[in-house]
């Protein structure tokens, strides 16, 4: 069973208002963010605690009231601490073609090659545009949909106004197919995470040496391209302990860990628990 998933194709929200609210805190399966891309936007509202985020290799740390918005396809991650943060994922494709002047304004922009992506500090204009849309979601009171619609394009507005987009970069075909293939690679990571795989195996899947591989996995997502599938069967696993009642011995052979004490130091590594001290601390 896949519990988690690097390129998410699940439907957002309905046809009609394609967005959707994800509230996470320490008991959600998915606290941690594992890296993943989708072809949706996603806003992020800090409430509590930290949120370390890696966004196509670029660091960014929210707080408190801070906000970012990472744009569609983009590669990111993040490790909370001790944080609660809202995710609101919307498809902003479907949102454009009953918006007339606002959708041919934002399809020219995004034709150049600038990308809808950003930090917003607590406190400033975008921001509180980004908490009230998120408390309009939350509260769903009679025709949150018009608000939260209507929140949303005078953020985008706001973001046009003071050119708070990333602008067009000239990227190769050298860096396009890097990024393709570390996508590959992690879509290897999150479809087989069962099966034994080696640095050739992803590296092979990536187009890449695995030198050249081991180094840009590593610019994009902090970790060795290894370090990453241990972590990222720790987290399987962990959703797995929180999901299900499979023995530890079961989950662990299902994450990929044919060895249970060297699954109990993984998970203890990566989670600071044993297995059996998560399931207690977050099962159902």
């Amino acid at each position: 069973m896949r519990y988690l998933a690097s390129h998410e194709r699940a439907v957002r929200g309905t046809f009609d208002f394609p967005i959707e609210l994800y509230y996470v805190d320490p008991t959600h399966p998915r606290y941690e963010m594992p890296f993943h891309w989708h072809m949706e936007h996603e806003l992020i509202l800090v409430l509590h605690g930290q949120l370390h985020l890696s966004v196509d290799g670029q660091p960014c740390d929210l707080g408190p009231g801070d906000c970012a918005l990472i744009a569609d396809g983009s590669i990111h991650g993040g490790t909370p601490e001790d944080c609660i943060y809202e995710c609101v994922v919307f498809d902003l494709e479907r949102f454009l073609p009953g918006a007339s002047v606002c959708g041919q304004r934002l399809t020219r922009l995004r034709e150049t090659g600038a990308r809808l992506e950003g930090h917003f500090p607590a406190g400033t204009q975008a921001a509180e545009l980004i908490s009230a849309l998120f408390e309009a979601m939350e509260t769903e009171k009679a025709g949150y949909e018009f608000t939260t619609t209507g929140l949303l394009w005078q953020f985008l507005g706001e973001m046009l106004a003071r050119h708070l987009y990333r602008p067009a970069e000239a990227e190769s075909p050298r860096d396009i197919k890097r990024t393709q293939g570390i996508k590959n690679a992690l879509r290897l990571i999150h479809t087989q995470y069962s099966e034994p795989l080696s640095l050739e195996d992803l590296s092979r899947q990536a187009g890449l040496s695995p030198k050249y591989f081991c180094r840009v996995f590593r610019q994009l997502t902090g970790r060795t391209p290894i370090d990453y599938l241990l972590y990222y069967r720790v987290e399987c696993a962990a959703e797995m302990l929180c999901a299900s009642q499979d023995s530890i011995t079961d989950v662990a052979m299902a994450c990929g860990f044919g060895d249970a004490g060297y699954f109990d130091r993984m998970f203890r590594r990566f989670k600071g628990k044993t297995p059996g001290e998560f399931r207690r601390a977050y099962g159902t």
